[in-house]
């Protein structure tokens, strides 16, 4: 019975040693949370500044009551570049110091993803929401388009969300992972990769452009949706982490 209790009270111990690392690696990420929370809205605020500029010049040249026009525009997506210098400053400033305070490369890589969750989830349900009140304020009472613009605000906030979430897991991933290689193989195994990209590319277009299979992708794109498009862009966020997981276990930190 002893016994059994030493276990017993060893295994919950156990389970929070394993949290604790990862958690640790969240909380190194976060010692400065302007790079993650702050300067993705910094930006996506100045676009919304740009926007609402732009609006004001076309209402007072056409007058029109909304712009339909500007639900073409791509401002809502402008934090996703710096997000994805966000993936690689994630893995490039911190590795090394996170196996210096005893962290394991899977305790700091789980820890890296649970900090890109956590940062997809804060700028989707931010998103989403902002979506909601530009289209309940008729575009901030300009008829100006920034939130809700490309396939947002035409599904409701679930989708919205679900789409920014894919998105954003996969930029951060996709710097992530790119920086594993380069720590991995530094300039050739970057070299290796760019061009390796692009030939799958080259290639996968060619094939589908021999057998005339264009009209068929499109049609079977628009068949699932978009919220089936942006499950394979979150299948592909995955297998990017997964990746990232696989290099950096033979990283070598500097």
């Amino acid at each position: 019975m002893n016994a059994l209790t030493v276990v017993g009270s060893a295994l919950p111990r156990a389970g929070r040693m394993r949290r604790n690392p990862i958690w640790r690696t969240v909380r190194l990420h976060a010692v400065n949370p302007a790079v993650f929370f702050g300067m993705p809205w910094v930006i996506a605020g100045s676009a919304w500044v740009v926007s609402m500029v732009v609006g004001l010049i076309i209402r007072s040249v056409a007058g029109g009551i909304d712009i339909e026009g500007m639900r073409y525009s791509w401002a809502v997506l402008s934090p996703q570049w710096y997000l994805v210098v966000v993936g690689v400053q994630a893995v490039g400033l911190t590795f090394s110091f996170a196996l210096g305070i005893g962290s394991t490369r899977r305790d700091y890589w789980m820890g890296t993803l649970v900090m890109f969750v956590l940062v997809s989830a804060e700028m989707a349900a931010l998103t989403a929401a902002l979506v909601q009140v530009e289209k309940a304020t008729g575009g901030w009472w300009l008829g100006v388009h920034m939130f809700d613009a490309l396939w947002y605000g035409q599904n409701g906030w679930l989708t919205d969300f679900y789409t920014t979430f894919a998105l954003q897991l996969l930029v951060l991933s996709i710097g992530a992972g790119a920086t594993t290689v380069y720590m991995r193989w530094r300039i050739p195994g970057m070299v290796v990769l760019a061009f390796g990209a692009t030939a799958a590319l080259v290639v996968a277009g060619t094939v589908v452009t021999l057998v005339q299979g264009w009209a068929e992708l499109f049609g079977w794109l628009a068949a699932i949706g978009i919220v089936g498009q942006f499950t394979l862009l979150l299948g592909l966020a995955l297998a990017c982490a997964f990746g990232g997981y696989l290099v950096i276990r033979r990283a070598t930190p500097r």
